[in-house]
């Protein structure tokens, strides 16, 4: 028997409008942003968003980024300070989530903040996610689209091989050119502290790192996170028995983040090479180090995620 594919559009305007209505209707649909693909659904409707993590099989304990067309329809939902205003306007449209008070009057379904009193905003600068945020009028839910604890996805490819049907629609423009999760920020005291690491780094925005905690106050905290099936030993610098050596500069192996050690092209390729790690036929996947400077800080927390088991 045949395996089930959903259905996978190209972007453009039928595309757009085809998605758009899907979302009104309550429904759910993967779409690129400069980060990776997101499943999107209305953050306002409560069973809409339960499509997501029904799709996903994501905790409910773990919150939802809310996908915005600018600032002003953040400031509708968010209590912003000088300091996040600051970095809003320095970094949206872009990979920036802030996480904020939320407002009583925000209307956002509880499941999204998974009962916080705050909520994680960002406004996405690619074409398809904002078209499909213009087009639908909602302000959109969307966590990666892919299973839950999963290799993010950065082509259309990855989300039909993780979600099967389980997402009706695809909406596919190309790899996303970041290829990691927004970085994320959080207020409280001062101008900021950083929840996750991603593409915008601690160096650019001028803050630092909180400090590691069991409690989720953030998406894409779990200990165990964007993890491939196979067992994944970090710091490889030479391949041992049956394993898939992913390189780095001089480290060479089956497959390379980046040949002349590029953090930024090492950073796009991730989840990319991963993916291809999980679907070749040694059992077992080995990475070589990355330097922890700049956005390597980002690589590195997403690689210690997944070889936590």
């Amino acid at each position: 028997m045949t395996a089930q594919i959903p259905r996978i559009l190209p972007y453009g305007e039928a595309a757009i409008a085809e998605a758009a209505a899907l979302i009104r209707a309550r429904g759910i649909v993967a779409v690129p942003t400069e980060t990776v693909y997101g499943l999107a659904a209305d953050a306002t409707d409560a069973d809409a968003v339960a499509r997501i993590y029904a799709a996903k099989g994501r905790p409910s304990f773990n919150p939802l980024i809310v996908h915005l067309p600018d600032r002003a329809a953040a400031e509708r939902i968010a209590v912003f300070d000088h300091a996040a205003l600051a970095l809003a306007d320095l970094w949206w449209p872009g990979p920036l989530t802030l996480v904020l008070p939320l407002r009583a009057d925000a209307g956002i379904a509880g499941l999204v903040t998974a009962g916080l009193d705050t909520i994680a905003l960002r406004v996405p600068a690619h074409r398809a996610m904002q078209a499909l945020l213009r087009a639908s009028g909602r302000p959109l839910a969307a966590p990666s689209a892919n299973a839950s604890n999963a290799i993010s996805p950065t082509r259309a490819a990855h989300v039909a091989a993780s979600l099967g049907t389980r997402v009706p629609l695809i909406l596919d423009d190309g790899p996303t050119p970041a290829g990691l999760e927004s970085t994320i920020v959080g207020f409280g005291v001062g101008n900021g502290t950083i929840l996750r690491p991603g593409p915008i780094t601690a160096e650019q925005l001028g803050l630092s790192a909180a400090v590691p905690s069991t409690k989720v106050t953030a998406p894409g905290q779990l200990a165990t996170h964007y993890a491939p099936a196979k067992p994944l030993r970090l710091d490889a610098t030479e391949r041992r028995g049956d394993e898939w050596l992913i390189g780095y500069g001089a480290v060479t192996g089956d497959d390379t983040l980046s040949a002349t050690g590029d953090p930024i092209e090492a950073a796009a390729r991730l989840f990319d090479a991963l993916h291809r790690a999980d679907a070749a036929p040694a059992p077992r996947i080995a990475i070589a180090p990355i330097p922890l400077d700049g956005i390597g800080a980002a690589i590195n927390d997403r690689l210690r995620r997944a070889a936590h088991r």
